[in-house]
């Protein structure tokens, strides 16, 4: 299963870490949140990645190949230009990192990949948020509707509480809710070819411009994932989840669990 992971953004909302890097390369846990989402793709067996470079693609670039080429034990013999490796970690991914221009608009990224992707069904999410959501299970429920696209829709987490109050006095205080009210787009999108049809140019919003349309025509499916799942647009975001990483609570830290394969069974949820 091909990803393409959206990566290109300026990440405005999140200055204080992104005037040195990209958004997608914020660390969580000493790795950037990029890694973390396909350390999640992974391990339900998606492992071919399309990542769409834009404002500082060259970081990104460069952070993968120094974690291939420098991680380890490293011996280099000059005299014979030879390079050993010892106790050197890697993954069983396939990454391409495509140049999609500094300013193009999320559809127009992903109309530049067309051709790594035409020949069926192909997923994709953004590059800054993570989430328990089954691989298996969406991708299941999309083959299972025969529509152009699914979108995994999710409802994030109230970020404030509430009060109780009786005659103007307050009762009680209540807690953040798990979710908030309304269902939003989590990412984790599945497509097939048809999608670039609604797709014409770099100034292409996929949300406004290919998914409204798609969803107008019919084509639109939502799996509704009442899991986990965090997007990182502010300090206080990149914070909540350094936290739930460094307690050891991350719900969105799937590898290292008993492998996955994807379920046959159907979510019979649309929308």
């Amino acid at each position: 299963m091909r990803v393409v992971l959206l990566a290109g953004g300026l990440g405005t909302r999140l200055q204080e870490e992104t005037v040195a890097r990209p958004k997608p390369m914020v660390e969580i846990g000493g790795k950037p949140i990029l890694w973390h989402i396909m350390k999640h793709f992974s391990h339900h067996n998606c492992d071919e990645f399309y990542v769409a470079l834009g404002y500082m693609g060259d970081f990104i670039k460069s952070y993968f190949l120094d974690r291939y080429n420098l991680n380890g034990n490293l011996t280099i013999d000059f005299a014979r230009n030879v390079i050993h490796r010892e106790q050197h970690e890697t993954e069983d991914w396939k990454a391409s990192f495509i140049e999609t221009g500094a300013m193009t608009n999320t559809g127009g990224r992903l109309l530049r990949m067309k051709h790594f992707l035409d020949r069926g069904t192909f997923m994709v999410t953004y590059g800054d948020g993570v989430s328990d959501v089954d691989i298996g299970e969406l991708l299941a429920f999309h083959k299972s509707h025969g529509k152009i696209a699914t979108v995994t829709a999710v409802r994030p987490p109230a970020r404030f509480g509430g009060l109780i109050i009786n005659n103007g006095m307050v009762e009680n205080f209540t807690e953040k809710p798990v979710a908030g009210e309304g269902w939003i787009n989590g990412g984790f999108l599945v497509f097939e070819p048809g999608i670039f049809d609604y797709l014409s140019g770099d100034a292409d919003s996929l949300e406004a411009k290919a998914l409204e349309k798609v969803a107008a025509d019919g084509q639109l499916a939502a799996f509704q994932h009442g899991g986990f799942w965090q997007c990182m647009d502010t300090l206080r975001d990149k914070n909540y989840l350094e936290n739930l990483w460094q307690s050891g609570e991350a719900p969105w830290r799937t590898w290292g669990q008993e492998a996955v394969v994807p379920r046959l069974q159907v979510r019979p949820k649309a929308a």
